[in-house]
Order: structure tokens, then sequence, then C-alpha cells
């Protein structure tokens, strides 16, 4: 007599990320941080600093710029922080931000028309990208600290943005 034996498989279950490619963009006069969740969507990962012309920028090459980054990674969520004042009212650089976020929508549409634009309050990022850092005491050391404190204030926007708008939770700087 012979017993046969079935064998039954272990059943697993395959996580599949939902969360579609987001980029973060913190918008400056002189320079532009971004900042990207990984491929899954889950984390928020630095990029680089765009540096804008200056004294005036020449925002079509800077909407190119960001267009190019869009089509090569497949984003399809982008969130521009939005520089309000601590009592919330609009800044003089949120209009400027708006503006931009205006002109790279106008530019964006025809190409990505499935896109989302999303603008983010991004009160004192900067201050706890600068906290989060620390000091350096070098003239080359503060130019490449510029650059990555606006990668910083971008992956603190999108993290906020990932939380659902909820501030994430920084370690403390005197702690660090």
């Amino acid at each position: 007599m012979s017993h046969s034996r079935t064998r039954t498989q272990p059943k697993y279950t395959i996580l599949v990320s939902n969360h579609p490619r987001t980029l973060t963009l913190d918008i400056g006069d002189k320079r532009i941080g971004l900042a990207i969740t990984d491929e899954l969507g889950l984390t928020a990962q630095p990029l680089f600093t765009i540096h804008r012309a200056v004294p005036k920028p020449n925002l079509r090459a800077d909407l190119k710029s960001i267009a190019r980054f869009i089509r090569q990674h497949a984003v399809e969520v982008l969130v521009i922080g939005n520089p309000l004042h601590a009592d919330g009212a609009p800044s003089p650089q949120s209009a400027k931000t708006l503006a931009f976020a205006d002109a790279l929508r106008e530019f964006l549409t025809p190409n990505h028309p499935n896109l989302t634009i999303h603008l983010l309050d991004e009160r004192l990022t900067t201050r706890d990208a600068h906290a989060l850092l620390g000091h350096r005491s070098s003239r080359a050391d503060r130019l490449d600290r510029k650059d990555l404190i606006d990668q910083v204030a971008a992956v603190l926007i999108l993290e906020s943005f990932l939380s659902g708008g909820q501030p994430a939770l920084l370690p403390d700087p005197d702690l660090v």
C-alpha cells in the first residue's frame, strides 16, 4: 500500500507598492533642490541641486531640466515646497514659487497630462536642514553645503508629503 503525501506549498503574500514615483522641488532664487522617492515610492532620497542663472534665472532652462528628469524617472507626482511665513501667510518667495509652479504646470501638461502637482507648506525646512547638517568652516565646504541644504530641505518636504502632510520627526540637532 502506497501512501501519497500531498505537499502544501507555503503561502506568501507579495506586497507591491502602489505609490507613484514622486519628485520634490525646493525652489530658491539661486538654486533648486531636488529629492525623489525610491522606485517603490516609499522613501525620500536627495538628488542634486540645479544652479539657476544669476542675477536673472532662465525660466525655460529650469523648466526643461525638470521636465527631462520627470521623463527619465517616470515621475507621476510633483511636490513643490511653498515657503509661507511662520503665521501661514504667503511670503514674497511664496509668490515667486507659485509663479514658477504655474509656469511648470503649463510647460509640463502637453507631454505629461497625468502628472499631479502639489504645493506643500515648507515652513522651517531650510532651518531644519541647517540643524541636521551642523556647521562647517571652509569656503568650499560652505558652497557645497548650500547645495546639500537645498537637497536636504527637498527631502524634508518629500518626507512630510509621504507622511500625509504631518511634519517628519527630526533628530534633535543637539544630540546628533
